[in-house]
This record gives C-alpha cells, structure tokens and sequence, in this order.
C-alpha cells in the first residue's frame, strides 16, 4: 500500500524542533518495560460470561506479540500492509497492534458493529492482507460474515478467527511455533502506524492515518494534562476500534508501562466490580458510561475510593452528570473534545473538573493551536462562536487515497467542521457542527450513508436524517421521509429494509416521522435545521 502521508513533510521540522515528535514507537516504550518491569501486568482482560480474566505481564505479552508478528509474516505481510482487526477489548487486540508495528504493517482497528455493507468497502479500499475476527461476539457469526466477505476482496489473503477451531483459527495461523524469527525493520515514526475509518459527511467512510509522531505526540501531551503516571490502572471500556480505545486505553497504558484492563462488553455494575477488584484509577469514555455507573452507584454497586479521575468526550457533559458523579463515588470527570483526525484537542484538567467541565470541553493540548473564525476567516472575540480550526503536532496525516478531502491550509490550519466559542481562560465550548454528522453515546452516525440507502427505499422519494436530544446517549436518531403517491412506510418495514443492506444496527434510526415533504429554500436546499427544531420534542432533553 502506498499510504502517501502528504501532511506530514511540511511539518516534521518544526514538530522536531519543539519536541514534540519525538520519533518514538510503540516499541521503544515496550522494550522499556521488558527492561524495567517485565512481570508488571500489562493487559488484563475480562470476558463476558467468564469469571477469571486474562493477566498477561508484559513478559508474557511480549512472547504473543513476537509470535504473533512472525505468523503475520509467514502470511506474507510486511512493511506498508494493512491488517484488519474486528475485535472486541480483548488481550489479542492489543497484541495485534504491537505485532503490527513491530513487522511494519499498518494496523487498521474496524468496530464490531460494522457488517458486510461498511467491512466490503472499508477492506477493499484499505487492500487489507489479513482480516482477524472472533467467531461469535454478542450471538453474531463473524466468522461466517468473514468467510463470506473474502472471495470479494481481491486483496484479502486470510482470514483469521479468534476463539475459532479450524484452519484459520488464531491459535492455528498466528500463534505457531514454527514459525522464522523476524528480522526486518519495524515501524518507521513517521510511517503510518495507524488507519482508522471515520464517519463524515462525504457518503462513505474516510480512512484517516496516523504516524507514531502524530498519535504520540498527542498522547504524551494528555498524559501531562491529566498527571497520569506508572502506577495508574486504567479501565479500557470504551470500544478499542476507536480513537479513544485505542490510543488512550490501550496504546497510552503500554507508554506509561502501566496496566490496561479490558472490559469487553459494557456493563456498569460488573465495571464498578473490577475497578475496586483491580484497583482501577482513570478511565476515558462517552458521557452514557458514566450516567449508567451513576445509576449503578445508587442502586448498590461498589465504589472504590483509588478511582478518582475519568475523561469523557463525545459530547457536551451535562453539568448535574458532573456533580453527580463526585458525589457519588469522589469521581471527577474532566470534559474533553477531539477527532480520529487529531486525538484529543481540548482537556479539562483535574483540579478544575468541577467548575469547568459542565459548561466547557476543555483547552487546547500542548502542541495544539486553536482558532475560532467567522465566515471572513478573521479570528472572533472572545464569546462569538465561529467555526473551530485547529493545527498542531497531533493532525494526522491525511486521508488514505484521499487528498481532496484533507481540508488542511497552506499554513497548517485543519476544518473541524464543529462550530464552537471560547471563553477569557481559552476553554472551548462546541455548540454547533457545520458538517452533517450526528453523535449517538459516542458513536458517528454516517448520516448521508443512511440517507443514500434509504433513498433506494422503492416507497421514497426524499429522506432527511436528524439527531435529536437524549439525556443519556446525546443524541438519537431520526429519519423524517415523503412518500410516494399511494405508498406507506412504517418504522418495522424501514428497518427490515436496513435489515437486507446489512448495515450495522446501530446505525438505524430509532424514529421514523413521515412528512408531506422535507422544508427547503426558495432555491431548493435542504433545511435541516428545520427538522432538527422539530425533532427536539421527541427526546429526553440534555
């Protein structure tokens, strides 16, 4: 794969300069660790349905990587190829990641949701080589649904099942002892070490890469910002397929060498177990995990006085969920905002979680500019909302096979496409998206995807999908739709079509409102923001 990371050439000097591209993989913190405390846990996994979890020290983890690394060679992967990995927070994730930039491949993390609609284009586009699986995750065949997707994928050599029993089991392909040393170079700082697609408003998913220098610049900044050191055990609950997963809850652990446990399947009560059993300090997640631990709280669920600091993003933090959660468990809850294309941008800090994390997502980063503009392009007072650009060590380097779509200045200055306002301290406050994306629990949903395929409905002539408000998941979705002369349309019919294209579920809309016809300009251009007012009195309100 030819990656061509345009965004990053322009910057390296300056980046190097300052120090914060430190030209450092995931290696050098590992090897770090093997050195200093090689029998210190580095992953411990709990599984749905077992009682005991995984500990692999990072010894021991180290011994799965390498094998694990030279089973990706024997397969005929090397530097530059993209191996993809629909896992759930398991041990073998984190392993894979590392095996990946220890033999140079690309690790490309999809989410378990994906199914055969999302997962032919997503590997197809990034030509992925190898495709890991579990057999089954929440009662769902992925073993059969990748089976089923590779004789389409001319690029996609093996399959690789997880927990399977067969020929291309994990254990049979990648865990081998037969298998030659490695001897090539790894990972390169400012090689893609990372694809991760991401939802926008262009109809399909944009692959966004990320080199060592961009994700660990950001990640060290972070750890500055929330004082997180060695001795912190970190909740991985969030899903690992994200930016947020993957960089904060299983990369930024092994850069620490400090502990990860992993929670496969969200479940609040059983959480608050194994953060007093493990003595868990920090997690980072969506707004929806901390309500639900909040709720678990009050009907009796444990909690641990070591937990003390938890990093919401996704979307604005009610401030009563702020409170809530410090007095509930002393937890304090630190807003954040950022993007698969730059991590987290803006943090609120600890010591000021409680005055500052309801009504704001925090400051910028170390190694993060940002600038709020208005449609002149010229910076706005303070208190104007205008449109969020930012720059800064941490922008990835671009979208894969893409560059039409990178949206980055001469002078380095990226679109958010989030509209937002500053206050007199330089906290952020995102109020608003000029991009057409809304945000369920944490989760993009590809709005115009959704609206594309419903367009094909036989029964529709126009489709408009909305988020509208939920106290719990941010926002939810509708799909408002004019039909045509003499045909009906009811909300079972309309998801029994998602049904059939085989999209992920979690995408659907969780209301259907038929209309006459959908509110346009005199020049015939849509007007959502009609339709988001009309859908305000279907939510819970924030």
């Amino acid at each position: 794969m030819n990656f061509d990371p345009v965004l990053i050439a322009d910057r390296m000097t300056a980046m190097n300069a300052a120090g914060l591209w430190r030209d450092e993989t995931i290696d050098v913190h590992f090897r770090r660790a093997l050195a200093d405390c090689p029998d210190k846990p580095a992953v411990v996994g709990y599984r749905d349905g077992q009682t005991e979890p995984v500990r692999l020290s990072y010894r021991e983890l180290d011994r799965r990587v390498d094998l694990i690394a030279r089973g990706l060679v024997a397969l005929g992967v090397g530097r530059s190829d993209v191996v993809s990995f629909q896992l759930p927070n398991r041990w073998e994730f984190v392993a894979l990641s590392l095996a990946c930039a220890r033999i140079g491949a690309a690790a490309n993390p999809v989410m378990p949701i994906f199914r055969q609609h999302e997962l032919s284009y997503m590997l197809d586009f990034a030509e992925s080589k190898v495709f890991i699986v579990p057999a089954v995750f929440r009662k769902f065949d992925h073993a059969a649904m990748a089976r089923e997707l590779q004789p389409r994928l001319p690029h996609l050599k093996q399959v690789v099942v997880v927990d399977g029993d067969g020929e291309d089991s994990f254990d049979h392909v990648l865990m081998r002892e037969d298998t030659q040393p490695i001897s090539g170079p790894g990972i390169g700082s400012d090689d893609v070490s990372l694809l991760m697609y991401t939802s926008g408003t262009t109809g399909e998913p944009k692959g966004v890469m990320h080199t060592s220098n961009t994700l660990f610049s950001n990640l060290h900044a972070y750890i500055a910002t929330m004082e997180l050191s060695p001795s912190d055990i970190i909740l991985g609950a969030s899903p690992m397929a994200h930016l947020t997963g993957y960089g904060y809850l299983a990369m930024l652990p092994l850069i620490l060498n400090s502990t990860t446990v992993l929670q496969e399947i969200w479940d609040a009560p059983r959480a608050l177990e194994i953060v007093r059993d493990e003595g868990v300090t920090f997690s980072m997640a969506s707004a929806a995990f901390v309500s639900d631990m909040c709720a678990a709280v009050e009907a009796g669920s444990p909690v641990s006085p070591q937990f003390t600091k938890f990093n919401c993003a996704g979307a604005p933090i009610p401030p009563v969920v702020v409170q809530r959660a410090w007095d509930l468990m002393g937890l304090s809850i630190c807003s954040a905002w950022g993007m698969t294309e730059c991590g987290a941008v803006t943090v609120t800090e600890p010591a000021r979680a409680l005055q500052k994390s309801g009504v704001s997502d925090g400051r910028a980063l170390p190694g993060i500019e940002i600038r709020i503009v208005g449609a002149d392009a010229a910076e706005l007072p303070t208190g104007e909302t205008g449109e969020l650009l930012i720059r800064g060590s941490s922008l990835f380097a671009g979208y894969l096979k893409r560059p039409q779509l990178n949206g980055v200045t001469a002078d380095g200055w990226f679109d958010t496409g989030d509209t937002a306002f500053q206050d007199s301290e330089g906290y952020i406050r995102i109020n608003g998206r000029s991009k057409d994306i809304v945000i369920r629990g944490g989760e993009n949903i590809p709005v115009v995807e959704i609206e594309n395929l419903l367009y094909r409905h036989p029964s529709i002539t126009t489709v408009a999908v909305v988020g509208y408000p939920d106290r719990r998941l941010g926002e939810r979705v509708c799909a408002f739709v004019s039909l045509k002369p003499g045909s009906t349309l009811s909300f079972e019919e309309m998801t029994a079509y998602l049904d059939k294209q085989q999209v992920a579920k979690q995408y659907y809309p969780e209301r259907l409102e038929i209309v006459e016809d959908l509110p346009r300009t005199p020049a015939g251009k849509l007007q959502k923001f009609k339709l988001r007012e009309a859908a305000k009195s279907f939510g819970s309100g924030q």
